[in-house]
């Protein structure tokens, strides 16, 4: 998971990743490297400043496509989102 230092990660946090993360969701996370960086880099370029505990903590959703992704964001009126995941990350189950 050494590709999520692009994006900011620190050394301790790809550890907690790779010590915490399943094995299968984490061949996956590797697997499609690609794709999980266009995800975070999108919620990084929205200006959502806890990308990487909502990452941490929903990982798997960042296996999802890139359209289908954006899509779920997209619904909402975008300050007012970045404000409530910011906030509060967990609001992201109800998107």
């Amino acid at each position: 998971m050494k590709y999520l230092e692009k994006y900011d990660f620190t050394n301790e946090e790809i550890e907690y990743l790779e010590a915490n993360v399943p094995s299968r969701l984490k061949d996956k996370l590797n697997e499609n490297y690609k794709l999980v960086g266009q995800n975070i880099n999108y919620l990084k370029d929205l200006g959502v400043s806890n990308f990487k505990t909502i990452f941490s903590k929903y990982y798997d959703m960042f296996l999802m496509d890139y359209s289908n992704f954006t899509g779920i964001f997209k619904k909402y009126d975008t300050e007012d989102l970045i404000e409530k995941l910011n906030n509060n990350m967990e609001i992201i189950e109800f998107l």
